[in-house]
């Protein structure tokens, strides 16, 4: 059996699960597409973590399946909102991190000037994708402010969604393992129901492990749903 078939076979759903469907049923009037860091540092070729993360993104074609999410998203006239991930100089004098956060400073990943400072911003590592941009930048999509390590219990999206009167998510973007699964499990602890669009999302590769496999695996056991892009987009365009 070659190497892709293995991956594939591990990434299938179980034949016979233990675990019971949830039943979770999209209801377009009160749910909202989140996505999470669809920036350049991570999504592109040029971007400085592509070696780490570049073979899931394209195995799983992330950045096409993103934009049929977008598309989907706008013309179903539901809520959208990104929770991006930006670095400031303040931010690097942090006195302790994690083996990614230290990494991810290393490399200065998602690095801006400033809160306030845009000087070199556009098409920089922490910029959005190019592609993105028409859907992000419309005036209606929310932007929350930047989540600092993985999870959004240092910004704004919970407060913002509910402004919007959502309560239930289509989840997707950057990283599985990493941010994805930090705001399932917050967001569902602030009593959202969330699905996950698996094949809108990849992880890292290194000698640690496949983190898109880890991910996987928790989302089977805590997500309220587990979708693939066709069938949001077919959920998206039911209305």
């Amino acid at each position: 059996m070659s190497n892709d078939t293995t991956r594939h076979a591990h990434y299938a759903d179980p034949a016979s699960p233990a675990l019971p469907d949830p039943g979770m049923k999209i209801d377009l009037s009160r749910a909202a597409l989140v996505v999470i860091d669809p920036q350049i540092d991570f999504l592109s070729p040029e971007g400085v973590s592509w070696d780490v993360f570049g073979k899931s993104i394209v195995e799983h074609d992330v950045v096409n399946h993103l934009g049929q999410l977008f598309a989907a998203a706008k013309g179903a006239g539901i809520t959208v909102a990104v929770s991006p991930h930006y670095y400031y100089p303040c931010d690097h004098e942090w006195k302790f991190g994690g083996p990614l956060e230290k990494v991810m400073h290393a490399i200065c990943m998602f690095d801006r000037k400033g809160p306030l400072i845009l000087d070199g911003f556009e098409n920089s590592g922490a910029d959005f994708m190019p592609e993105f941009k028409p859907y992000i930048l419309d005036g209606k999509t929310i932007i929350a402010s930047p989540h600092k390590v993985y999870g959004p219990e240092t910004n704004d999206l919970a407060l913002q969604l509910r402004k919007h009167g959502v309560s239930q998510i289509i989840l997707a973007g950057m990283a599985a393992n990493l941010c994805v699964e930090s705001h399932l499990r917050e967001l569902l602890e602030q009593g959202f129901e969330v699905a996950v669009v698996r094949d809108a999302t990849a992880g890292p590769t290194t000698p640690e492990g496949d983190g898109y496999l880890a991910a996987l695996i928790n989302f089977r056991y805590i997500a309220n749903a587990l979708l693939t892009t066709a069938q949001t987009v077919e959920l998206l365009q039911a209305k």
